[in-house]
């Protein structure tokens, strides 16, 4: 299967936030996380970030289809990690290794050390992909609610 990054533009908000929804819906249904979801964003904050100079949102495109998205916070400043959040797939592309290769894709693009990310402790398979690939917990936890604990990682 091919796998490529292809960068989102701004006519394309209407679009990643419908599969952004999609795809984090199961996990709000499970969690009730009203502060943090994805699912519960909405498109104008989405407008907001694609706006951001330091963000970089990126299709997960699997043989030529829209599988997913990836979005890279890179400031380029010397000493400040480069953020993964979010990253998804689309219910019906997952298990294929594309959340692996978009992260690989996304390192190779943006550089392969100093990463950031946060993820939901609860969600193993999410926690063995991101420690897989090298990334380390820090230590750091943050209760959402009595369902939920997101856990931060970093990779150097």
């Amino acid at each position: 299967m091919e796998v490529r990054l292809e960068r989102i533009g701004i006519e394309d908000a209407v679009k990643l936030w419908k599969m952004q929804v999609t795809a984090f819906q199961e996990l709000y249904d499970r969690y009730q996380d009203t502060e943090t979801s994805p699912a519960t964003e909405s498109v104008d904050k989405i407008v907001m970030r694609l706006k951001q100079p330091f963000t970089y949102y990126y299709f997960i495109v699997a043989d030529g289809i829209a599988a997913g998205a990836i979005r890279i916070i890179d400031k380029h400043e010397s000493g400040t990690a480069r953020r993964i959040s979010p990253v998804f797939v689309m219910p019906e592309y997952r298990n294929r290794g594309l959340a692996q290769k978009a992260i690989k894709l996304a390192e190779e693009k943006h550089g392969c050390s100093d990463w950031e990310l946060d993820t939901i402790l609860e969600e193993k398979g999410s926690c063995y992909l991101y420690e897989k690939m090298g990334y380390c917990q820090t230590g750091e936890l943050k209760v959402i609610n009595e369902k939920m604990t997101l856990v931060f990682y970093k990779k150097n």
